[in-house]
């Protein structure tokens, strides 16, 4: 009897330790809590798409992904009103933001290019003529070997960092006349669709066949010219944070360089990992060889 309540006791005692083994407790290591990135439209789709499969992964997690343009991305991270800011402009190039506040996650990079109607017979425009096109100086189709047709511009906002990317690189700073003006990039590439005449920019993550991308000075916008810097126009997609992160946040930024998303998601959506990139650039638009 005495060896019997001994026993008994020393099994108690194993099942209060574990016995080494207890099935581990998966939902106390769960990883949970609440994304909000905010910002660029043109890294949006890559965002979203890498976000659904964060969170079937870890679904303790909701990530929810806005957009709004890079101006807005990197104001709501510098106030913390966003966990993440989207922006496909340098911090330093936004002016009002302390750039020192904010921590740049750089996730891929995405060209960008003048867009037409696809039913314009133009497959090449120099530098000058883009120029001429965006601030008014040529306003029909003719002036630059095309059909006697009226040129329709979209424009993106002014908080937009596709249009101060394109406005610097495609541009060379020159100031963009009047047009139509939208938020969105894909409501952008629905107008150019439909509008007769039309031409605004684009990150190339949103081009399909319902519009035309069109050279510059003879350079196509593809990865190949984008990675030697043949073609001027790209950016950096970064996302800011405002210090450090950590718990869901951090986690997210470190799926989005995962081999799951730069291998995969990245070249799928258009987007070109920033390790295939052969030169780099700085906020002032220096560029050397890596």
């Amino acid at each position: 009897m005495a060896i019997a309540v001994l026993c008994l006791a020393a099994l108690i005692v194993l099942a209060g330790c574990g016995g080494g083994k207890q099935a581990p407790d998966n939902k106390a290591r769960q990883l949970s809590g609440n994304v909000t990135a905010v910002g660029s439209t043109a890294i949006q789709p890559l965002a979203e798409q890498a976000a659904t499969q964060f969170m079937a992964k870890n679904p303790g997690v909701k990530v929810v992904v806005q957009g709004g343009g890079s101006g807005v991305g990197l104001t709501q991270v510098a106030q913390g009103a966003a966990d993440i800011g989207n922006s496909d402009i340098f911090a330093e190039e936004k002016s009002g933001i302390d750039a020192a506040q904010l921590v740049d996650h750089q996730v891929a990079v995405v060209g960008m290019a003048a867009v037409i109607n696809p039913a314009i017979k133009i497959d090449n425009l120099t530098r000058q003529q883009l120029v001429d096109i965006f601030t008014g100086k040529i306003t029909n189709w003719s002036g630059v070997g095309g059909a006697d047709q009226k040129i329709v511009l979209v424009n993106r906002p002014k908080a937009s960092g596709t249009r101060a990317t394109f406005k610097k690189y495609a541009l060379g700073g020159a100031e963009e006349a009047n047009g139509i003006e939208e938020d969105s990039s894909g409501t952008v590439r629905k107008i150019i669709k439909e509008t007769p005449g039309a031409i605004g920019y684009l990150a190339l993550s949103y081009l399909d066949n319902s519009v035309k991308a069109v050279s510059l000075d003879g350079v196509a916008p593809t990865k190949d010219n984008i990675v030697t810097g043949k073609y001027p126009v790209w950016a950096y997609m970064h996302c800011y944070t405002k210090e450090k992160p950590s718990g869901a946040v951090d986690a997210f930024l470190n799926y989005m360089m995962s081999d799951d998303v730069q291998k995969n998601i990245v070249p799928q959506l258009g987007y070109i990992p920033g390790t295939d990139m052969k030169i780099v650039r700085d906020a002032s638009g220096n560029i050397k060889n890596k």
